[in-house]
């Protein structure tokens, strides 16, 4: 026998009846307010070219790392998913099988919050109304591979059914911004924007450093041998962003670590990684005197810095060699930013022209560091929880931490990080939940008068992030 498929309209809220009764309240006036996605990785020629998802495992499971990291922990080979190879060898092509296999597996998401985004997107998006299980799972795709056949879910129609104001996605240094150029060019009005994530012309460790660093000079029209040119190449590649829309960088360093090298150092230390192999300190200076640089370009140009340090990034080699990189194996490490922005903030921290936002995996720091330089830096601002923990425990777990020393108006609402594209009205659904069960919490503990909460609530939901992201 089926069971049934139903989002209950208080999940996320208190089962205090006062506290619900609030967070009820202030919800009513932000679950409809327009969704502003400025950090994601969904793809622009989707929007470019607004064709149709193929398929339902193309669509939710073979591009989305939380749905399949977790079967690949109960022993379920990517192979099997689908999942595309480094190779390009073969993998399961037959998308039903794909789908038989997920849903033979879906118990293992209970209590997760990828459980919690995907029944959204079942119930919200196609209307289904029993759960996902082995019984369930051809009628499943029969009905959202039929959806997926209408122009009511190609990109552009979703976009708009889900009231998206903005979607930033983001680039490398080397995109050309084709798709963004055919956006702009095809007359449709959803506004999508770029972000410059310059990291593999930043880092040395990266083994493709060199080359990358030659054809990033020569797409500027720079000389890839002197350090002026490089700096000029990355000025004409953020000018090149900027005509794409772009308000923001996005910084994925190993740590928060800042320099704030001498010319001659570091035209001295950047002849050095350019031109041959080079120390793990060496590659960590360079990284590190290069995010002050890019924030002395922010203060030039107005483009916001977003940094997340603290991965130790695709840490299966396994799947490295036969998958790629972002295939679920990007692990949370310690961070430490008290000492390691200092060199940085000397220069900039006061500078109210400077945006920077900090993100982290490492919870420990929320209080002890990162929200007290936050509440007393001018240039500094925090971004909300961020992929392990963008969680309903994640976020009550960043308010709680957070908010005694930098307040609410130090962060900058909410992101959605994901190329599930589907995913992202499920994600700000239960941010906006979130966030309103805390403010009620703060109402009914007389910490908060109602009234500020509804105040909050808004700029929680649209008006912060609009703001620090320039939008």
């Amino acid at each position: 026998m089926t069971k049934s498929l139903r989002l209950h309209p208080d999940r996320l809220f208190s089962s205090e009846p006062r506290q619900r009764d609030v967070a009820r309240a202030l919800y009513a006036t932000v679950k409809d307010l327009p969704i502003v996605s400025t950090h994601g990785h969904t793809d622009p020629r989707w929007f470019a070219y607004n064709e149709a998802f193929a398929n339902p495992a193309d669509l939710l499971i073979v591009p989305d790392h939380y749905a399949f990291r977790m079967l690949m922990s109960q022993g379920v080979k990517l192979d099997d998913l689908g999942v595309p190879t480094v190779d390009g060898s073969a993998t399961e092509a037959d998308p039903r099988l794909i789908w038989r296999r997920f849903a033979d597996h879906y118990h293992l998401f209970r209590g997760t919050p990828t459980r919690m985004w995907m029944d959204w997107v079942f119930a919200e998006a196609f209307g289904i109304d029993v759960r996902l299980e082995p019984a369930t799972a051809d009628h499943y795709y029969d009905i959202i591979d039929a959806a997926l056949k209408t122009d009511a879910f190609r990109p552009r129609a979703l976009f708009e059914r889900y009231n998206i104001e903005v979607i930033a996605t983001t680039e490398g240094p080397l995109d050309p911004l084709d798709h963004h150029r055919a956006i702009r060019n095809s007359g449709w009005n959803g506004k999508v924007v770029t972000a410059y994530r310059p990291d593999p012309v930043l880092d040395p460790d990266d083994p493709r450093f060199i080359a990358n660093v030659q054809r990033f000079c020569a797409m500027a029209g720079e000389d890839a041998g002197n350090y002026a040119g490089y700096l000029r190449a990355h000025e004409k590649r953020r000018a090149d962003f900027r005509e794409a829309g772009a308000t923001s960088t996005d910084h994925g360093h190993p740590s928060a670590f800042t320099a704030n090298l001498p010319r001659a150092e570091i035209e001295a230390l950047y002849a050095r990684v350019t031109s041959g192999p080079v120390t793990k300190a060496e590659a960590e200076l360079f990284r590190g005197h290069m995010l002050t640089e890019m924030a002395r370009m922010s203060i030039e140009d107005g483009m916001v810095m977003q940094l997340h340090p603290g991965v130790h990034r695709s840490h299966n080699a396994a799947v490295l060699a036969r998958f790629g990189k972002d295939k679920g194996g990007d692990i949370p490490t310690s961070g430490e930013f008290v000492q390691s922005l200092k060199p940085l903030l000397d220069l900039y921290g006061n500078d109210p022209r400077l945006t920077l936002i900090l993100f982290t995996l490492d919870e420990d720091v929320y209080s002890r560091e990162l929200a007290p330089l936050a509440g007393h830096y001018p240039a500094l601002k925090l971004g909300p929880p961020w992929w392990f923990h963008d969680s309903p425990e994640g976020m009550r777990r960043f308010r709680e931490r957070t908010t005694e020393t930098a307040g609410f108006y130090n962060t900058v609402g909410f992101n959605d990080d994901t190329r599930a594209f589907l995913s992202i009205p499920a994600r700000h659904d239960v941010a906006r939940r979130m966030d309103c069960n805390w403010l009620a919490q703060l109402v009914v503990e007389h910490r908060l008068e109602e009234d500020e909460a509804f105040e909050v609530a808004h700029e929680l939901t649209y008006g912060l992030v609009k703001k620090a992201y320039k939008l």
